[in-house]
């Protein structure tokens, strides 16, 4: 053969393996742009701040599925449906998911993840994404990512850590990412200008010895800790659970504010566990924060 038929076919062979090796990074990169985010819901009503799930989702671009499940779960995913820039809602109706157990849960994310080769998995670092998503994670052979506040590309993420005085950039090489977002630093965005279709999910049928019996919930009428934009907090310094009533509360609904605490407070018998705010308990962003009588306590600073 010529020397320059020689050079001929290797031009256009490495022509061809260029263009195959492009196919295939851009193949990838599709698959890898694919997310499903994990909508919450409680006796048949929309949790709206889990829509932030949405918002974290379609910074990584592609296509953004939605996921729920429970008892009579149409009128939730239909509401869901509206959100603007989503796909598709995958809707699962089985009482057995309704109050979010995780042992039930997790199989059956794990069975409609694999069926829809969803790559990332979005879901609120909320008491149900705490519970939920590490079971998920084991469940794929993945490597949990928590409490991200940003996205820098589809593989790096930002988190805080050591009680949010760090703050770490970290990047994951796994083929399925699960993650759990901090909510305030995704809004949750409006349900409108949005049609997804809406899909029955797989049903994994649970078969586990876990049941719901019963929850009691301290009531209040003030706004939600986790969400609220004012937020009074009591330590300590306040002495007792009668003074700690006298100040903060009035307090709280004069500025139309939540009602938090310090574990101090908490461990004190002061306040309930559930007006914990800190490392170990409720992550809060508000516009305005007061702290009474608490010191020494990185958590609660700005």
């Amino acid at each position: 053969m010529l020397p320059i038929a020689k050079r001929m076919l290797a031009q256009r062979a490495t022509g061809l393996m260029a263009r195959a090796h492009a196919y295939s990074l851009g193949a990838q990169r599709q698959r890898l742009q694919s997310t499903l985010a994990i909508l919450e819901q409680k006796d048949g009503v929309l949790n709206h701040s889990s829509l932030s799930a949405f918002t974290a989702a379609k910074k990584l671009g592609g296509p953004v599925h939605g996921f729920i499940a429970g008892n009579s779960i149409k009128p939730v995913a239909e509401e869901i449906a509206k959100a603007e820039g989503v796909e598709k809602i995958i809707a699962v109706d089985n009482s057995a998911y309704e109050k979010g157990l995780p042992e039930n849960y997790a199989p059956l994310l794990v069975e409609n993840i694999k069926k829809g080769g969803y790559t990332h998995v979005i879901a609120g670092h909320t008491a149900f994404g705490k519970s939920v998503m590490p079971r998920v994670a084991a469940l794929l052979d993945s490597q949990q990512i928590s409490d991200i506040t940003a996205i820098e590309n589809e593989n790096t993420f930002v988190r805080p850590i050591y009680a949010g005085n760090a703050i770490a950039t970290v990047e994951s090489s796994d083929s399925v990412k699960v993650i759990t977002i901090r909510g305030t630093a995704f809004a949750a965005g409006p349900l409108a200008g949005g049609s997804a279709t809406i899909e029955d999910g797989v049903d994994s049928k649970p078969e586990s010895p876990t049941e719901w019996v019963s929850e009691d919930l301290a009531k209040s009428d003030r706004p939600d800790l986790s969400t609220a934009s004012r937020v009074v907090s009591g330590g300590r310094g306040l002495k007792s659970k009668e003074e700690f009533d006298k100040v903060m509360l009035p307090l709280a609904d004069a500025l139309g504010a939540a009602v938090g605490a310090s574990r101090a407070a908490v461990d004190s018998g002061y306040a309930d566990n559930s007006l914990q705010v800190g490392q170990t308990g409720k992550v809060v962003a508000p516009q305005l924060y007061m702290a009474v009588g608490i010191s020494g306590a990185i958590q609660h600073l700005a």
